[in-house]
């Protein structure tokens, strides 16, 4: 692995390690403070709400300024939000939480083109394993994360208040790695002239794999934040310690990315159909586990199928994406589609605090069905207008 390549990879597993511990702890401060029990997930929600309001300028800001700047940026602005919740959550400020975790969305934002970031680090051939390698750095972020809520719950009076205290430093060393990547100018960067500004949104768009990507991706990540988001208060209502949540969580994120070592090499054998019905299919088997009872057991068993599933859907559906853009338009067509995934994260954590504390845990996974269906018409789709112009 290059340098470049190897620093972004541990970079991403600090981004990894912030999220998996908002994940853990964002509903379990909301569940203490919110007004009311359905709200618990709303620092959830704004967090992937804030990824969804700031893609498009996160875009922007790249084309300006470039990678490594813009990546900076994003990492500042974690410091902040997070020392802000720290704030928020020691004063038992509800809505402080929500506005933090909210602005906290940049970086989130931000840091999702990492992956995008590792195929302009590579030759053109092996795009894929950097995107896989890049994305198997959330490995050090599914110990750690968990981990490190579990070690700094009790340093505050409010519990979990020092999580996000910890979270600064946590950014502060991702900011002196991002700051040592050599990264490659990008098309038109600065406004330079002389390059094409590439198809509008509309014409791309019109691919049958724009879309699917976008679907398989948005709606994958949708599923799994969904489950997610709401574990550690599902797990809770059936009278399981905290660290057991936290185990799951460690597992279902080691099971996200320890997949990612072999994806790339999955998609260049079998080619990115056959990885994303792979990871349809472990969606399925995530739901049939967590629908069989509420034993530890049952949870750790879903939310590792959860994970596996996420990463076929997720890598193969950015795969499928980079073959949808010319070099002009990616900062566009990437604003694109993390908006989409965002926009779904969004409504998705919205409704995992609705579901899981008026419904449960079980109607929440009967739920879970209809965008997964969604996601199967989609491949059928795609499938039947690519062997068109086979058969023709």
């Amino acid at each position: 692995m290059n340098p470049n390549l190897l620093l972004l990879t541990l970079a991403q597993g600090l981004f990894l390690t912030n999220n998996v511990c908002f994940i853990a702890i964002n509903g379990l401060v909301g569940l203490a403070l919110a007004p009311e029990p359905w709200m618990a997930t709303l620092p959830v929600c704004a967090y992937v709400a804030g990824g969804s309001l700031f893609a498009p300028l996160v875009g922007r800001h790249q084309l300006a300024w470039g990678r490594r700047r813009a990546f900076q940026l994003g990492l500042v602005v974690a410091m902040l939000s997070c020392a802000l919740a720290g704030w928020s959550a020691a004063n038992h400020q509800f809505w402080g939480v929500v506005g933090a975790t909210l602005l906290a969305g940049y970086y989130n934002a931000s840091a999702a083109l990492y992956r995008f970031a590792a195929t302009e680090l590579v030759e053109p051939q092996r795009k894929e394993r950097a995107i896989s390698w890049v994305l198997a750095g959330g490995t050090l972020g599914a110990v750690a994360g968990p981990k490190l809520a579990s070690a700094s719950k009790h340093w505050l009076p409010q519990p979990f208040a020092g999580a996000y205290l910890a979270l600064v430093g946590v950014a502060l060393l991702a900011l002196l790695l991002i700051s040592r990547v050599d990264f490659p100018p990008l098309p038109g960067q600065g406004g330079a002239g002389g390059v094409a500004p590439g198809r509008p949104l509309r014409e791309l768009a019109r691919q049958p794999a724009f879309v699917v990507a976008i679907l398989a991706s948005a709606l994958g990540y949708g599923v799994m934040n969904l489950l997610m988001a709401a574990t550690p208060i599902a797990m809770q209502q059936c009278a399981h310690p905290f660290e057991n949540a936290a185990l799951v969580l460690e597992w279902h994120v080691l099971a996200m990315f320890l997949p990612s070592f072999f994806t790339g090499a999955l998609i260049r054998r079998f080619g990115v159909q056959p990885v994303l019905w792979a990871g349809l299919g472990l969606n399925l088997l995530c739901v049939g586990f967590a629908l069989s009872g509420v034993d530890l057991m049952h949870f750790g068993a879903a939310l590792v199928a959860l994970g596996m599933g996420w990463n076929f859907l997720f890598v193969g559906g950015t795969s499928l994406f980079t073959q949808t853009y010319r070099p002009e338009e990616r900062t566009r067509a990437q604003a694109s589609m993390d908006s989409c995934i965002y926009l779904t994260m969004t409504l998705t954590a919205f409704s995992s605090g609705a579901l899981v504390t008026t419904g449960g845990w079980q109607a929440m996974n009967l739920g879970a069905l209809l965008p997964l269906g969604v996601c199967a018409l989609g491949l059928l789709w795609l499938a039947l207008r690519l062997r068109a112009p086979q058969q023709a």
